[in-house]
C-alpha cells in the first residue's frame, strides 16, 4: 500500500483491540479503487464485530447482574442493548462519509464495498446479521429503502458446514437427559447446572426434589405408566431479564414436542432458587411474548435458538422469536420476510384490519396473517377527544417508548420501520385509496410501490368487542377479569392509557389481554388523580379539579370508560378490581413510581410457584 500499511487483518478472530483510526487512514491514502474498497470493506467489517462482540457481552454481564442481585444494571444493559444497533450503524455511516464524502455518488464502488464485504463475511455464523449491517448502512448512505427480502439472507447461511463447528453445535445449543417414566430430581440437578453459576442455590437438593415433583404431577409422569422413550432437551444457557432467569427446554418423544420445559430462577440473600416450573404452552408464550423486555441469553446462536422456542410456541411467529432473544434486527428482517410469504402463499391482500377503525391509528392486515400494519393519519377523525393533536412525531415517540421499556406481560411491542418500500399488489384497492387519502404525509405511491416515512407492525390479536361477540361466556368472563390485570400491569411500567375504552385492546390465544394502541398513553406519574365521591347529591357547582391544566383522570369512571355494555360482565370486573375504581390504588402506585420502587411483576401464574409445594 502507498502508505506503508503492511499490517495483515486475520478477519476470523475479530479481536477487539484494532486500531479503526489506522484503517480509516489507509483508506484515505490508498492508491486504487480497488484497494481503497477492499480496506474499506475490512474497516466496515471490524466495527460490526465490535458492535457485534460487545452485544453477545451483555448476557454475560446480565447473569453477573443477577448473581449480584444488582437489578438496577439488569435494567440498565436492556436499555443499551435495544440502542445499540441504530447507534452503531449511524455512528458508522457518519464516521464513512468523513472518510469518502463522495460515495452516496458513487454507485459501483459501494457494490464493490459489499461484494469484498460478502466475501470476507461468507465463513462466519453471524454473516446474515454482518449483511444486514451493512445494508443498514447502504439505506444511510444511498436514501434507499427497506424493502422484504424473502429469504434473501440465506445466501449468507448461518449454519455454515465449513464450520468446523458444524458436527459439534447440536451440543452447544441443548443438552439431552433421557427419562421414561418420570423426572427424577438427579436429572433437574444437572439441568441447574446449565447457566454455570458462580454463586450457590439455596438448598439444591431440596429444590430438585420439590421441581421434580411438580414436574411430574403436572405432566401426568408416573410410575405406574409403561416406559417412553421421552427426552428433555434443555438450551445450552441461561435466559436472564430484570431479576430473574429461566432455563428452557422442550420433553420430546419419538421427535414430536410434547411441551416445554422452563425452569424460572430467582435470586436472594439466601441463595438462588427454584421459584416455578413451566409445562403449558400457554405460561411459556406469556413469557417469551413480545409483551415484555427481551431476554439476554448466553448462547450466541440465534437462529438455532429461534427455531427451538418456536417448537414448543407454534402460534408464535419465527421474527418475534428473534426480537424475544435480543436480536431485534434480524427480527425485523424475518418478519418482513413472513409477511411476504404469507401473501404470496395465501393470495390474500392487506386489507382495513377487523375491528373499531381508530382516530389516530389506521390499523390493516391480510387476513390469515400473524401481523398487523399501522400507520399514522395526517390528523385524528372527528371522534379525537384529547384537544389537540401533537402531531405524527409524537404519536411515533409514544410508539417507541413502549418498545424502549419494560411491557410487563400486558403491551405489545411494536417494530417500527421507516422508509420501507412495499409491493402496490399487496395492498387492496380500498385500503390503499384510504390510506393514501388520511396518510399523505406518511406515505407516497410510486409505480408499483407504495413509500411508508414510518410503519409499525405487531402481532395480530383479537379486539375485545369482537372476542366479545364470538367467545363462550366463561371465556368473556376470564377476558374481562384479565384487562384488569392488564390495566394494573400497565401501571405498574408507569404507562397510563387516557382511553380505556376496550376497543384499545386484544385478546391472545390463551385469553391474556394486552393493549396495543399508545396514541393516548401518558406516563401514570403525569396523570392528576382526582375524584368526584365527595361531592353531594345536587351540587351544580363546576368541581375545581376542571380548571387543572394536565389529564385528568376519576377512578370511578373506569366502568364508563371501558364501555362494557353487558351489566354481568361490569359486575365481574368490580368484584375482582374494585381497587382500580379507588383514588387510592392510584395515588400509592404513583407514589411508588416516584420513590424509584419498581411494582413486582411476574409473567408466569401463581400456581406454577413451587413455594406452595414446599
Amino acid at each position: 500500500m502507498s502508505t506503508g500499511f503492511t499490517a495483515k487483518i486475520t478477519m476470523g478472530k475479530r479481536q477487539k483491540n484494532k486500531n479503526l483510526k489506522s484503517l480509516q487512514f489507509a483508506i484515505l491514502a490508498s492508491g486504487t479503487e480497488k484497494e481503497k474498497a477492499n480496506i474499506t470493506a475490512r474497516w466496515l467489517l471490524e466495527t460490526f464485530s465490535r458492535y457485534y462482540d460487545n452485544s453477545i457481552l451483555i448476557p454475560k454481564k446480565a447473569q453477573i447482574a443477577f448473581e449480584k442481585c444488582h437489578w438496577q444494571a439488569a435494567f440498565n444493559l436492556s436499555k443499551k442493548r435495544l440502542s445499540m444497533y441504530s447507534e452503531t450503524v449511524r455512528q458508522v455511516s457518519t464516521n464513512l462519509v468523513s472518510i469518502l464524502p463522495d460515495l452516496a455518488k458513487k454507485k459501483p464502488f459501494w457494490t464493490r464495498i459489499e461484494k469484498e464485504f460478502s466475501h470476507l463475511v461468507s465463513s462466519r455464523y453471524e454473516a446474515d446479521f454482518a449483511y444486514s449491517f451493512i445494508l443498514s448502512i447502504r439505506r444511510i448512505l444511498m436514501g434507499e429503502y427497506w424493502e422484504p427480502m424473502p429469504r434473501a439472507l440465506r445466501k449468507y447461511p448461518s449454519i455454515n458446514k465449513r464450520d468446523k463447528m458444524w458436527n459439534n453445535r447440536t451440543n452447544n445449543i441443548f443438552y439431552q437427559y433421557c427419562i421414561q417414566q418420570v423426572i427424577k430430581p438427579e436429572i433437574i440437578g444437572r439441568i441447574l447446572e446449565i447457566p454455570n453459576f458462580s454463586i450457590p442455590f439455596g438448598n439444591l437438593e431440596a429444590d430438585s426434589q420439590v421441581a421434580a415433583n411438580y414436574a411430574n404431577m403436572a405432566l401426568g409422569f408416573n410410575d405406574n405408566k409403561p416406559k417412553e422413550n421421552r427426552k428433555i432437551q434443555v438450551i445450552n444457557a441461561g435466559f436472564f431479564r430484570n431479576r430473574g432467569c429461566y432455563i428452557v427446554g422442550r420433553i420430546i418423544s419419538d421427535h414430536a414436542v410434547l411441551k416445554p420445559f422452563v425452569l424460572a430462577l430467582l435470586n436472594s440473600s439466601s441463595g438462588i432458587f427454584i421459584d416455578a416450573v413451566l409445562t403449558e404452552e400457554a405460561h411459556s408464550q406469556t413469557i417469551f411474548s413480545s409483551t415484555l423486555a427481551n431476554f439476554h441469553v448466553t448462547n450466541p446462536y440465534y437462529h438455532e435458538l429461534s427455531a427451538f422456542l418456536q417448537s414448543t410456541m407454534p402460534k408464535r411467529p419465527l421474527g418475534l422469536h428473534y426480537t424475544t432473544i435480543g436480536f431485534n434486527h434480524i427480527g425485523k428482517v424475518t418478519v418482513l420476510q413472513e409477511i411476504a410469504e404469507e401473501i404470496a402463499a395465501s393470495g390474500e391482500t392487506l386489507d382495513t384490519a377487523i375491528g373499531f377503525r381508530g382516530t389516530v391509528a389506521m390499523g390493516f392486515s391480510a387476513a390469515s396473517s400473524a401481523y398487523v400494519l399501522k400507520v399514522i393519519r395526517d390528523k385524528p377523525t372527528k371522534n379525537y377527544k384529547w384537544g389537540n393533536f401533537e402531531g405524527i412525531d409524537s404519536v411515533l415517540e409514544k410508539y417507541r417508548k413502549v418498545h424502549r421499556i419494560n411491557r410487563t406481560g400486558s403491551m405489545l411491542d411494536n417494530i417500527i420501520y421507516q422508509n420501507l418500500k412495499l409491493p402496490k399488489n399487496w395492498f387492496s384497492p380500498s385500503l390503499l385509496s384510504e390510506i393514501n387519502s388520511y396518510a399523505q404525509k406518511s406515505i407516497s405511491i410510486k409505480g408499483d410501490s407504495v413509500i411508508f416515512q414510518h410503519l409499525i407492525i405487531q402481532p395480530k390479536l383479537t379486539p375485545l368487542p369482537i372476542f366479545f361477540e364470538n367467545a363462550s361466556l366463561g371465556q368473556i368472563r376470564r377476558a374481562v377479569i384479565n384487562l384488569g390485570y392488564c390495566i394494573k400491569n400497565n401501571a405498574a411500567a408507569n404507562i397510563f392509557n387516557k382511553d380505556l375504552d376496550s376497543r384499545n385492546y386484544g385478546v391472545s390465544h390463551f385469553l391474556k389481554v394486552y393493549l396495543f394502541d399508545y396514541d393516548a398513553v401518558e406516563p401514570l406519574t403525569d396523570i392528576k388523580i382526582r375524584t368526584n365521591r365527595e361531592r353531594y347529591e345536587g351540587e351544580e357547582d363546576i368541581p375545581e379539579w376542571f380548571f387543572e391544566d394536565g389529564h385528568i383522570f376519576l377512578p370511578e369512571e373506569i366502568e364508563v370508560g371501558l364501555r362494557i355494555k353487558d351489566r354481568s360482565l361490569k359486575r365481574v370486573f368490580k368484584d375482582i378490581h374494585s381497587d382500580l375504581l379507588t383514588v387510592n390504588y392510584w395515588v400509592e402506585m404513583q407514589a411508588a413510581l416516584l420513590e424509584g420502587k419498581v411494582p413486582e411483576f411476574r409473567a408466569y401464574p401463581e400456581t406454577a410457584r413451587l413455594r406452595h409445594f414446599r
